[in-house]
């Protein structure tokens, strides 16, 4: 299913601000090498969050789901000067490949990778996040979402991606786990007085969710 006509993302790919040279590499390589390529944020999406980081100047970011590492380089243009982010993958070769990408950055001092299950690893970063990323398996959304709320400090934000799951969503009879458990994720933080949220269609949809 087409969620964006075609003719309109080549439109707002044309003219929107194209990544820079080393992350327009890591697209290109990952495109090219890795057999689950259509993971990865794509240019357009890649400059959202660049702009969000740089909007919300982020001492702390928490990324669940690094893949190669290219999402996790957009959100490092925004840190301040003694910012952090912590990424966490649980498959050990795109953790070695985010690794290696991290290294030949700029951000590599301010970028901290964790291998392993997100729903561990969450709870020992005692942090207080002003950004979260979520992009990780869709089915522990709902997971995520709830271990993270409370070290969010007041007023930061999450961004889920995928929560359009490629149009799957939309029909009245849900069919395939994912796209049921992104439904359920949505009308959960629709329904939740802790945060207020907007959906949009970015790519495969984004909320941006702010915690109140």
């Amino acid at each position: 299913m087409e969620i964006i006509n075609p003719l309109v993302e080549n439109y707002i790919e044309k003219l929107s601000s194209p990544p820079h040279a080393f992350l327009q590499q890591i697209l290109d390589e990952t495109n090219a090498d890795h057999p689950h390529a259509h993971m990865i944020s794509g240019a357009v999406q890649g400059k959202f969050l660049q702009m969000i980081s740089r909007m919300i100047k982020p001492l702390k970011v928490l990324e669940i789901g690094a893949f190669t590492g290219f999402s996790a380089l957009c959100l490092a243009e925004g840190l301040q000067t003694n910012g952090e982010i912590h990424t966490i993958e649980l498959r050990e070769d795109d953790a070695a490949t985010a690794q290696k990408n991290f290294n030949k950055s700029s951000f590599k001092e301010s970028i901290k990778l964790h291998i392993g299950d997100a729903k561990i690893i969450i709870p020992t970063l005692l942090h207080e996040w002003d950004l979260i990323f979520i992009d990780a398996d869709k089915t522990s959304y709902i997971d995520y979402y709830e271990l993270t709320l409370p070290q969010l400090k007041k007023n930061g934000f999450i961004l889920a991606d995928n929560v359009l799951f490629h149009g799957q969503v939309l029909p009245e009879n849900i069919t395939g786990k994912n796209a049921k458990a992104i439904d359920v994720f949505n009308k959960h933080i629709a329904s939740d007085t802790r945060s207020e949220q907007v959906l949009l269609s970015v790519r495969d949809g984004i909320s941006i969710i702010r915690k109140v």
